[in-house]
């Protein structure tokens, strides 16, 4: 059995793999062209996305505008033909201003998450960018889906089902999390789809469902395949190539993580997170870690009262001090053990993948 494409209206990914997009700066332009290239959907964070900028600390909102549309355009001349997307948390305090500007550049594919995108038809309206909410249960998808449908006469093109074994930021709270093995990812995911079926047949639209969190091989690809996924998003798995711009320590980091070495962490977005222990970690469990400067990016936010600054944590961790920075990942980081290219890996996934599909 061939792995199937992964349709989205009229763009067609012929490998049903979405590349996460990780932030800050750990999934940019080259990244998500050479997943684009294999013919799955390369996604750039855009969380912090100009933090290479000259004036990114005296002026975040321009600067951040800024790389994301030279982000884009370097994908898109990187490739011209493959499908890119990009990642905006709901909780950014610029996100309006970002998904306009990621809709002038012609983006395929926004992808949203913590939080409900309750406002984003609105921000894609007149063009021909597909919109994809990250939720984690059944509830949260038919929420979304009536809101987007009462109020704009539109539904999801895509959903993306993350569920809590996902790096970053986690739609579970703490409790669910620390009971991990009760919550069932398949069950969800047909869940969804169920109660997708009414905004399906109301539109006559397909509404593929991606499976997101803890899926590490191709016989995980394959597994959730069978069960009635769509296609997969991975994202720790692609930290670990020659094309993550991340430094190069940011990577080791991964390899040379134990088990026992990825746990949960408060963020100050306001969800808890999954992320590598290190010196950072250990200080956040101590208390509140001051804050020296505010960039004002997520809403609500408020430095005196956060446990510390995710912006400086996470670009701190992308530049290479893996010690003193927030290294998010997923729970099967410590899996990996070497670094390898996206095309061979993306050989390997849908070997691997295509392969246990003829088992099973």
């Amino acid at each position: 059995m061939k792995l199937p494409s992964l349709n989205i209206g009229d763009l067609i990914a012929k490998v049903p793999i979405i590349q996460g997009g990780m932030g800050v700066g750990v999934s940019g332009a080259r990244l998500a062209a050479s997943v684009a290239n294999e013919g799955g959907i390369g996604v750039i964070s855009g969380v912090q996305i100009g933090y290479k900028e000259d004036d990114f600390r005296v002026d975040n909102k321009a600067a951040n505008i800024r790389a994301l549309r030279r982000e884009i355009k370097r994908a898109k001349n990187l490739s011209p033909n493959g499908i890119i997307g990009v990642n905006f948390l709901v909780a950014m305090e610029n996100y309006k201003e970002m998904v306009k500007t990621a809709v002038e550049e012609k983006v395929n594919l926004i992808i949203s998450g913590a939080g409900l995108p309750k406002s984003l038809p609105d921000l894609i309206k007149g063009s021909k960018t597909k919109i994809a909410p990250i939720v984690s249960s059944a509830k949260a998808a038919t929420l979304i889906s009536k809101l987007w449908d009462r109020k704009y006469n539109y539904v999801p093109d895509i959903v993306i089902v993350e569920g809590p074994k996902a790096g970053g930021h986690l739609g579970f709270s703490i409790d669910e999390l620390e009971s991990i093995e009760n919550i069932d990812l398949i069950k969800i995911v047909n869940e969804v789809k169920e109660s997708l079926k009414p905004f399906k047949e109301k539109y006559q639209k397909d509404i593929p469902v991606v499976v997101a969190g803890g899926i590490f091989d191709g016989d995980d690809i394959a597994r959730y395949i069978k069960a009635g996924a769509d296609g997969v998003q991975m994202g720790t798995r692609f930290v670990a190539t020659d094309e993550c711009e991340a430094h190069i320590d940011f990577k080791k980091a991964y390899i040379n993580s134990k088990k026992d070495d990825i746990e949960l962490i408060k963020s100050p977005v306001g969800m808890p997170g999954r992320a590598i222990s290190n010196d950072f970690v250990k200080k956040t469990r101590i208390g509140n870690i001051p804050v020296g400067k505010c960039y004002k990016c997520i809403s609500g936010c408020s430095p005196k009262e956060i446990p510390y600054c995710i912006t400086e944590a996470l670009v701190s961790a992308v530049n290479g001090d893996v010690e003193n920075g927030l290294i998010f990942s997923g729970s099967n980081a410590y899996k990996l053990d070497k670094i390898v290219t996206v095309h061979d890996l993306m050989k390997e996934l849908v070997e691997e993948a295509s392969a246990k599909l003829n088992t099973i």
